[in-house]
């Protein structure tokens, strides 16, 4: 069974109404996140009423927003993407749900691929969302999130609403140009829409290559790097090999609507999640010669294993932090993420070494920097050697 995230504007009701036509069973997942007053509470009202109209399951959750991303240190539209993809995760293990179905669009689409190239990208930006992949949420990511929209342009769920005579509400915040992912939209768009009528089907195009190139390994050519991804926990052996693999998400989701493919996620957030790829890497215990401090080599990670002591292996939480390597003082590692362009789609996925004494002092953040306290000096001994797999 299909739970369908329906925030009652335009693109959603579309999604629902043509997932309530495909006759299949599904249910609704509502989110109030509290922020406009009386109009989010009119929206939960009027998706309410469509759900009772057609005997929908229906679940509603409010939310206190705002004192979440003031508790966590993070933004408006960052807090309510994670709240509403942990409570589908959760609804998700409770009742059996076996999917959970979002609205974005090809237009969506776009603006993601555009705000990763302003904000500074690799190979993975310019992938856009997905047409099929997982919840991003480090608790869930098991669970397949579905984009059947993401072929469909805005005109084009336009006109299947005036064709189905689908009412809607509307977002007044989607006028307000204090978001980036706004201002793209409505100043931008029409702009490129000048140049090119079709500039949406051209991006969505354009992604599309970029992953078929990319999927093909022909990006490998010009010596791209790949960053470390997720893998399972460690074990006590002196060499130990763990890997991600990710579901394969180039193909159709199971409800494939306007006849095109694409990638992920707009909900007031301005990167989505890419699914990590099959990564492999070995941890390795060597004794030290005593040469000295040394460099962190790219992609590889060198600390003093007796400095280290034992170590857990884990994801971020509220609270981690870490005195990256030369730095004066610590930094909490929400602060690191965003001072190296961290995407926002990888930081929950990104494995993290974490000391026994204090479970959330970071020593090494995979593939990319230790802790002070741990690095190489010439009284080493030993060093663990963290580095990704060659094939």
């Amino acid at each position: 069974m299909l739970l369908v995230a329906v925030s009652g504007g335009i693109d959603s009701m579309c999604l629902a109404e043509k997932v309530r036509l495909e006759g299949g069973p599904f249910a609704i997942a509502h989110c109030n996140f509290g922020l406009r007053g009386e109009e989010s509470d009119g929206d939960e009202a009027f998706v309410k009423e469509w759900a009772d109209q057609y005997g929908i399951p229906l679940h509603i959750r409010r939310f206190e927003t705002e004192a979440f991303a003031a508790r966590e240190g993070i933004s408006i539209e960052m807090a309510a993407r994670r709240l509403r993809y942990h409570w589908f995760g959760q609804l998700c293990r409770e009742h059996g749900y076996e999917a959970v179905a979002v609205a974005h669009n090809a237009n969506d689409n776009a603006e993601t691929l555009l705000l990763n190239l302003l904000r500074g990208t690799g190979l993975k930006g310019l992938l856009g969302m997905k047409a099929e992949g997982k919840i991003p949420d480090p608790n869930f990511t098991d669970i397949p999130l579905l984009r059947p929209l993401l072929g469909m342009t805005r005109e084009e769920i336009e006109a299947f609403a005036a064709e189905h005579g689908l009412a809607w509400r509307e977002d007044r915040t989607n006028a307000c140009n204090d978001f980036k992912r706004n201002k793209i939209r409505n100043q931008v768009f029409p702009i490129f829409k000048e140049i090119n009528p079709s500039f949406i089907q051209t991006l969505n195009s354009d992604i599309q290559r970029f992953s078929e190139e990319i999927s093909c390994g022909a990006m490998d050519f010009f010596g791209a790097h790949q960053s470390a991804r997720p893998y399972p926990g460690l074990c006590d052996s002196k060499v130990v090999e763990g890997e991600k693999a990710a579901g394969d998400n180039r193909g159709q989701s199971p409800l494939t609507f306007g006849g095109g493919e694409g990638s992920e996620d707009n909900t007031s957030s301005e990167s989505d999640n890419i699914s990590p790829e099959k990564e492999e890497f070995t941890i390795t215990e060597e004794v030290w010669d005593g040469s000295g401090e040394v460099k962190q080599p790219e992609g590889m990670l060198i600390l003093d294993a007796d400095k280290a002591g034992e170590l857990t292996e884990g994801r971020w939480e509220t609270g981690d932090w870490i005195r990256p390597l030369g730095a004066p003082g610590k930094k909490k590692l929400q602060d690191w993420f965003t001072d190296h362009h961290v995407p926002v789609d990888e930081k929950p996925f990104i494995p993290l070494y974490k000391s026994t004494k204090d479970p959330h002092h970071v020593l090494a953040i995979a593939g990319r920097c230790i802790d002070h306290s741990v690095r190489v000096t010439a009284a080493t001994r030993r060093i663990l050697r963290i580095s990704e797999k060659k094939w």
